[in-house]
């Protein structure tokens, strides 16, 4: 539980961090230092799967722009623009999604529970987007954020459907490395010409190497100890450590629009992981 609730903890942070750094840096020129600095914590794992990896780079570009430099880009532009408490809920979406994708791609039986879940947490998305916060219209930042947990959705099944009995952790820093490539000529175009703040600076390096390579880390020690199910639970924790570090850190208020946004898409996680009824079968006599 420790672990799980310092895990939340971290995620939650990112959005904090972004925050500070993306209106200083911009999108790009973040997303990029968050990328380095992850893949260089998580480079050990890549190096020692590397046999594995072997012709499998031109994959892990691909699913490494869904998985990471895309969603990375949607999040640090909604920050930008609006309170880090929209990003943090919209990210619970994340579950749902992949629930879909699932389903789509697999044939996973999405069941009315996930089905039902999945309405609650879009109408928590409409309700995010459609209510302005502090003075802020929100529906794009809202939208955007939608975007990248959808990203998040559909990159794990793509791993599990390209990738599977690979390294995950190593999967984690190489589709981070992969995206740093792609993207580092956008974000040398796109470099602040003005100083950037040490408070920008260090946020976003605390971005890439805390929220992005240790976090990783810790949630496939995690994965590995007490299983997926168990570890799915900090689904729940991010938002709310999202909202509770934005408030106590930026003084961003929790609004009425924020809570019940934030219940409409949690609750929609809680009916989605919740375990479904076995289908009943009827035996011939």
């Amino acid at each position: 539980m420790a672990e799980l609730t310092l895990l939340g903890a971290i995620w939650g942070g990112s959005f904090l961090l972004m925050r500070v750094a993306a209106p200083e840096f911009g999108p790009l020129a973040l997303v990029e230092i968050r990328l380095v600095f992850g893949a260089m914590v998580l480079m050990p794992f890549v190096y020692r799967a590397r046999h594995l990896l072997k012709g499998r780079w031109p994959t892990l570009f691909a699913i490494g722009m869904v998985n990471s430099a895309i969603p990375f880009l949607l999040f640090a532009w909604a920050t930008a623009v609006a309170p880090a408490a929209i990003s943090a809920i919209a990210n619970s979406m994340t579950a749902l999604f992949a629930a879909v994708f699932a389903g789509w791609m697999f044939g996973d039986r999405l069941g009315p529970r996930r089905t039902m879940g999945l309405v609650a947490g879009v109408a928590g998305v409409v309700v995010m987007a459609g209510v302005p916060m502090t003075g802020v219209p929100v529906g794009w930042a809202a939208l955007a954020a939608t975007m990248a947990a959808l990203c998040y959705g559909l990159a794990g099944n793509l791993v599990r459907r390209h990738l599977a009995g690979l390294p995950p952790i190593a999967l984690g820093g190489a589709t981070l490395a992969c995206s740093a490539i792609v993207l580092l000529p956008l974000a040398v175009w796109q470099w602040p010409d003005q100083t950037v703040s040490n408070a920008a600076w260090t946020s976003a390096i605390l971005l890439g190497v805390l929220c992005t390579g240790v976090a990783y880390a810790f949630l496939f020690r995690l994965l590995d100890r007490i299983g997926a199910t168990r570890t799915a639970t900090v689904t729940y924790l991010v938002p709310l450590f999202g909202v509770a570090w934005a408030w106590f850190v930026l003084g961003e208020p929790l609004t009425p629009a924020t809570t019940t946004a934030g219940l409409l898409i949690l609750g929609g996680v809680a009916l989605s992981q919740s375990r479904q009824p076995p289908p009943v079968v009827h035996k011939p006599p």
